[in-house]
């Protein structure tokens, strides 16, 4: 059976701090409410969320595979479909990409790092990225220490409430790009939508929630004040700059966002009326921020439409595909590295 691209049935999340954005924005189809996470493309083992019992993984939404999930599409498949990129544990993909919609601001917390996992077991490593794709008038974000904190004087802000005069603020503005990786402290603000790409994990210890009780346990939500002050990095290893680098060419543009070991994240731009064949043979995910365009393999009776929104996994292996853009595109490209 031939591979194709893959679009997924995405998981829309209710949170506490949720917006519609995701709908009003994006365009997609979410439920009611406060709609504060859209899982684009997840494959999640046992024990890794909450207390899942069986994998959580994405469902394919498109052509003959619909149905299927990607935790079984990487059985099935093999290195057609993941290439020479390395599994999580030899059998979980390993990237999670969500939208995420702040109609309030997140709590401020920390993902555990790589020495927390390994001596934590149920702990697992979530670094990420954020690509502001809209935001309201005078948002921001937080991120990372001011410099000179020690443990000792979080720990006191924490516990008098001015926890957020520890933490750099950062006006955001659509198109910035933001790397976490695991141990920074930070906050996403209310009125942004990102674009979240992150390794496959939930782990989150908050700090600080804004006093907010829960409406549907009329409580506070619970904090994790001495396993994020274990994870925070206090020592600023993490305040590493992304450097972002841009190449250009007759009908497409590439804006390097970031990149690490798990992903590289870089924007494209490609004009409309183009046809061309698509020369990758690893997996590549594009999440669609503006225009139409469409992909078709040899093959494969119908092409694959693509327009904002839209969140496509395209196989290490196709025959010969070839994408025809309707209207100039820009899209979100993450791609991973591979084992040689």
């Amino acid at each position: 059976m031939p591979l194709y691209p893959l679009k997924f049935v995405p998981w829309y999340l209710e949170k506490i701090w949720g917006g519609r954005k995701i709908q009003t924005v994006l365009g997609k189809s979410t439920p009611p409410g406060k709609i504060g996470e859209s899982w684009e493309i997840y494959d999640i083992p046992p024990g890794v969320v909450g207390n899942n019992k069986e994998w959580l993984s994405a469902a394919v939404a498109n052509g003959v595979l619909a149905g299927r999930t990607l935790h079984e599409l990487v059985g099935q498949f093999g290195e057609e479909l993941y290439g020479d990129v390395g599994l999580v544990n030899g059998e979980q993909f390993p990237i999670l990409i969500k939208y995420l919609d702040a109609g309030e601001d997140l709590s401020v917390q920390v993902h555990p790092d790589a020495e927390y996992c390994r001596t934590h077991p149920g702990s697992f490593l979530k670094t990420e990225a954020w690509y502001i794709v809209q935001h309201d008038p005078e948002t921001q974000l937080l991120k990372g220490l001011v410099p000179g904190v020690t443990r000792e004087a979080f720990a006191k802000a924490i516990a008098d409430g001015t926890v957020e005069q520890l933490i750099r603020a950062i006006k955001v503005k659509d198109g910035d790009c933001y790397f976490l990786r695991s141990g920074t402290v930070h906050t996403l603000g209310k009125g942004v939508l990102a674009a979240e790409v992150q390794t496959p994990s939930d782990s989150t210890f908050r700090v600080y929630d804004f006093n907010r009780v829960d409406p549907s346990t009329g409580k506070p939500r619970p904090l994790h004040v001495q396993q994020a002050l274990e994870c925070i990095d206090f020592a600023g290893k993490n305040d590493v700059p992304q450097v972002r680098s841009h190449v250009a060419s007759v009908h497409t543009a590439v804006t390097r966002l970031c990149t690490c070991e798990f992903f590289t994240m870089e924007k494209v731009r490609f004009v409309g009326g183009v046809q061309q064949q698509i020369p990758y043979d690893q997996p590549v995910v594009w999440m669609m921020l503006e225009g139409e365009a469409e992909i078709g393999v040899a093959g494969i009776a119908e092409a694959t439409a693509l327009r904002r929104g839209d969140t496509v996994l395209l196989p290490a292996k196709m025959d010969k595909p070839t994408l025809k853009t309707r209207t100039d595109c820009v899209w979100i490209e993450v791609t991973f590295p591979t084992k040689r």
